[in-house]
């Protein structure tokens, strides 16, 4: 006699259990196109920075573009709360973890500054970068105006967990296809992890998906709230909403993987999972030029009511040059993100 069943259990992976099977033909790595194309912008690698206060700053955004990339820069975080936002970083460095959560806290509770948005938008537009910006749906109706004003390029919509259909008795939700039609500029939104959310934010209109809620490192999601999908299997889903989106309209959405990539085997295996690009956190905050100074931490781990998150010592040794192109060096640890997806992409 069958048990009852009440819900389906199905078994999920994450980066560290799969592999890559080589392929029949093999390529010159010089010869593989690693291009990353968001509606009208195309960038020569496929990689974004995480909207983390330790990962990007205006100056970080500008170094990473000129590299190729996409640095996202979150707009309620430090640099919009701070005049001198430097000056606050260091604080935090330099705080004993035993008090880093009480002291993120404080620092955090400050209010959003409006005249500091346009600001680091112009930094960064004036340096020669191309902006993204990032903001939680909350926040998204009061300051999408002001980044279009300030010549914002990409504008992300992200909190742990997005969907397209959100229930409140507070207040009027935002409706993406509403802001799709109101923005000129390329929106991406997340985070999801699942076939069906995916495809109904894909419906909306938007053109990049973020994938991944819960296993970047100083993240604690999973342990906190109990929700989360190992990542090969939530990139896997969400490329599979993607083709799904592409026969119905013929239209391309950017399927971008965020977290829970901590070598450069798991950054080729999230391409192999179907992923169009990376958004890392906790490797590009090692970089000498990331405004953390060895130190990372989530942008809800300041959060009053729910921290989610901790802060980490990633250290900090390596250029962001290096970091992306190489020398690898085994003793330093330092990777090669770009040779390491070259290679694998030859296989």
């Amino acid at each position: 006699m069958d048990a009852p069943r009440f819900k389906d259990i199905r078994r999920g992976y994450g980066f560290d259990e799969i592999a890559l099977v080589p392929g029949d033909i093999t390529i010159s790595p010089e010869q593989v196109s690693i291009e990353f194309t968001l509606d009208n912008f195309t960038f020569p690698i496929p990689i974004l920075a995480s909207a983390m206060d330790a990962v990007v700053d205006p100056h970080f955004a500008v170094l990473l573009s000129k590299l190729g990339g996409l640095a996202v820069l979150n707009l309620e975080g430090l640099q919009t709360r701070y005049e001198n936002a430097d000056e606050i970083l260091v604080e935090i460095a330099n705080t004993p973890q035993d008090e880093a959560i009480n002291f993120l806290q404080k620092v955090y509770s400050q209010p959003i500054k409006e005249n500091l948005i346009g600001e680091r938008i112009r930094q960064i537009k004036n340096a020669g970068g191309i902006c993204a910006v990032s903001v939680t749906p909350q926040k998204t109706k009061s300051f999408a105006h002001m980044t279009v004003e300030a010549g914002v390029d990409i504008f992300v919509v992200q909190s742990t967990v997005t969907s397209s259909r959100h229930i409140s008795k507070s207040y009027h939700g935002l409706i993406f296809s509403e802001l799709y039609q109101l923005m000129p500029v390329p929106i991406i939104v997340g985070n999801c992890v699942s076939y069906s959310a995916a495809l109904e934010l894909m419906r909306e209109g938007i053109s990049g998906i973020l994938v991944g809620v819960g296993p970047g490192a100083a993240c604690t999601t999973r342990e906190v709230v109990g929700v989360g999908v190992p990542q090969a299997t939530a990139t896997m889903d969400c490329a599979a909403a993607r083709e799904q989106y592409l026969q119905e309209t013929g239209r391309y959405v950017a399927v971008i993987t965020d977290g829970g990539i901590r070598t450069g085997g798991d950054l080729c295996k999230a391409f192999a999972c179907g992923a169009d690009a990376v958004m890392l956190g906790s490797i590009l905050a090692q970089a000498k030029e990331a405004p953390g100074r060895g130190y990372q931490w989530g942008m809800a781990t300041p959060h009053a009511a729910l921290p989610r998150g901790t802060r980490i010592k990633v250290g900090s040794g390596s250029s962001l040059e290096q970091i992306l192109f190489g020398p690898a060096t085994v003793t330093s640890g330092t990777q090669n993100f770009i040779g390491a997806l070259r290679n694998s992409m030859g296989m």
